[in-house]
């Protein structure tokens, strides 16, 4: 008998360390963000499209928790990824632009907001985390967001603008990931990555497969290859996740799914359509969200409304992390029932970098079955609000304003209540 204990205690730290399903030593959870960069929210086999296949990101879908009413406080890249990782509306980070043209001064103030906002990778370097930033990142160095590892140098003078040598992933494989995770195991450190790929974003160069694939499903060969992008980034994702497999972490990450902004690509040109990206259309702020956790988070769906600000809260909640004040999102791990959200639409070009109040375009409302958008009628004085009922009209055709103006009232208390 003294000698099976010893024997038993061999063969399970053996089974152990190359085994990929167990968890890596520490006891701190890993996290891994995964952002697609414009896509629309029903451009995915779980959310019923007809025709492109994401057969990774419905299996991710099946084991998560999935808010199908996902949203981004704004549809646009930047001031979206920044609500991403800070926790804040635009309003509250004052990044509500893109920088169209990397001018020094331009970035050195989107710099200094992120640098005195707080980030999901600076708080949980202040408890130990390794983190690394891949893909899309408007702030200049990936430094600049708290992260310990990264790939985006950001430098103006060699074409540092949005994420600069950084975009290479997912389109040309998962390096430096492979390395980073097992630099975390090495050191016995939890670790945040931020998957943010140039994926399905233009230029749409899918490989030439995914493309003859579906110009035989569609007639416009504009569209065929952006679904065939949208396939392209899904079996990034599944290599992706695939390597937590390998390396034996994915049974202590959780893993958290969102889109920038959406897209709906125009029949006769590589570009979108009105109605999608920069607009306070769903078509352009809808996302699903999702939450993948074994073991901690029921996979199914949830009725409430989710949003791009509520990732930096749950990140931390699930991490044991105290939520600092100053976040404007929820913890989606206690509250998932929420029936409201307020959001705005902003230039794209900011015509004040440092008032985001002037750069305002729209401003909209979802409470339960209802949306308002409100324009800025400073910089749109020749629109009217527009109600919809979303859930009945999804594609927002039938703007009921003149029907229900109690509502339309309504709502725009709610707006200037909230904002």
């Amino acid at each position: 008998m003294r000698y099976i204990l010893p024997l038993l205690l061999c063969a399970i730290l053996c089974f152990g360390i190359s085994h990929p399903s167990l968890a890596q030593p520490t006891d701190k959870l890993n996290v891994l963000l995964i952002i697609s960069d414009d896509q629309h929210f029903g451009d995915y086999g779980f959310m019923g499209h007809p025709v492109i296949d994401t057969p990774r990101i419905d299996r991710l879908a099946s084991e998560s928790l999935v808010f199908r009413r996902g949203y981004v406080s704004t549809s646009l890249c930047c001031p979206s990824l920044a609500s991403m990782i800070t926790g804040q509306y635009p309003r509250t980070n004052g990044v509500t632009g893109n920088l169209i043209n990397p001018l020094r001064e331009q970035q050195a103030v989107y710099v200094d907001l992120m640098l005195k906002a707080p980030t999901i990778p600076r708080i949980l370097g202040e408890h130990g985390y390794l983190s690394l930033q891949t893909g899309k990142w408007w702030h200049g160095n990936w430094a600049n967001g708290g992260f310990t590892h990264g790939m985006s140098h950001g430098d103006v003078a060699r074409g540092g603008r949005h994420g600069d040598e950084g975009l290479v992933i997912g389109r040309e494989g998962m390096d430096p990931i492979p390395g980073f995770i097992d630099q975390a195991k090495a050191e016995d450190k939890p670790f945040f990555i931020w998957y943010a790929p140039f994926l399905p974003h233009t230029p749409h160069t899918p490989p030439q497969r995914l493309f003859d694939k579906y110009k035989a499903r569609v007639d416009s060969p504009h569209i065929a290859r952006y679904w065939a992008m949208c396939e392209w980034f899904d079996e990034s994702c599944g290599e992706l996740l695939d390597l937590l497999e390998q390396k034996g972490v994915a049974d202590n990450t959780i893993v958290l799914y969102i889109c920038d902004n959406g897209w709906i690509n125009q029949p006769d040109r590589q570009r979108y359509a009105p109605r999608s990206k920069r607009s306070p259309y769903d078509g352009g702020l809808r996302t699903p969200i999702m939450i993948k956790w074994p073991g901690h988070v029921e996979p199914g769906e949830a009725e409430g409304i989710a949003a791009n600000i509520d990732l930096l809260p749950t990140i931390l909640d699930a991490c044991g992390i105290d939520i600092p004040d100053n976040i404007d999102g929820i913890s989606l791990l206690k509250i998932q029932d929420r029936s409201s959200f307020t959001g705005g639409v902003y230039s794209h070009d900011a015509v004040d970098i440092l008032d985001p109040a002037a750069n305002l375009l729209y401003r909209w409302r979802l409470d339960g079955p209802w949306k308002l958008i409100e324009p800025n009628a400073a910089r749109l004085p020749d629109e009217q609000p527009q109600l919809f009922n979303i859930l009945e009209d999804p594609a927002e055709q039938n703007d009921l304003a003149q029907e229900h103006p109690d509502i339309v009232a309504k709502l725009k208390q709610q707006i200037n209540a909230s904002w």
